[in-house]
């Protein structure tokens, strides 16, 4: 089985990552940045419109 990722960028603090899209919680739902714990909704991290959809497709 191939794990898929999807990546992650905060828009404050510009930290890339990758995160498996079944472990995310619910895009509508709030989210923080590991490193600087700005907090927004889940959707602003993502880094293009391909994460987004991937991440749709796991909930």
């Amino acid at each position: 089985m191939v794990d898929a990722f999807v990546r992650l960028v905060c828009p404050e603090c510009t930290k890339e990552w990758q995160d498996n899209p079944a472990e995310l919680q619910n895009l509508r739902s709030n989210f923080s940045c590991p490193k600087c714990h700005a907090t927004r909704r889940l959707t602003e991290f993502m880094r293009t419109e391909r994460d987004l959809e991937a991440v749709k497709q796991f909930q």
